[in-house]
């Protein structure tokens, strides 16, 4: 406690044994309590136990045991474990890069069949404009020799 400001308004103090000394405290470093919960993930937990990628983490989550009324058989609980690969997460990860690919070859062929259209249309168009300035032409032209010679 030295170096500490304590007061009798205190009603929780925390501390951390930084150094051992010649005899235990009673309660506190006499004693050595298991961790209550353990690791949730499933990284975590294969880096606890040393396991590889091919073990099974859900057998070697830390259960903990749940009081039970008198007469009924003792009961445990554990954790979800989280980013555990299985094989429906693998495949709803397969089914999303599948629907992903799809969507940037639909696009593709949209934009193909766009362009196509497109094309077509400024055909027309050049056609259509084509057509409208010859039959200008036509009907100017022998408007243009009948005028000169009216002229006269």
């Amino acid at each position: 406690v030295r170096g500490c400001i304590v007061g009798q308004d205190l009603s929780v103090l925390n501390l951390v044994i930084v150094k051992r000394g010649p005899a235990d405290i009673p309660g506190v470093t006499d004693v050595t309590k298991p961790r209550r919960l353990g690791p949730k993930r499933a990284s975590n937990i294969r880096r606890l136990f040393d396991l590889t990628k091919a073990d099974d983490v859900r057998k070697y989550v830390i259960r903990r045991p749940v009081t039970v009324k008198e007469g009924k058989k003792p009961k445990t609980k554990a954790p979800k474990i989280q980013r555990l690969v299985t094989p429906v997460s693998l495949f709803r990860k397969k089914r999303a890069a599948a629907e992903k690919t799809a969507r940037f070859a639909k696009a593709a062929k949209d934009a193909a069949d766009y362009a196509e259209l497109l094309q077509k249309r400024i055909a027309e168009k050049r056609k259509a404009r084509a057509e409208a300035i010859a039959k200008k032409k036509k009907t100017a032209a022998p408007a243009a020799a009948a005028a000169p010679a009216a002229s006269p």
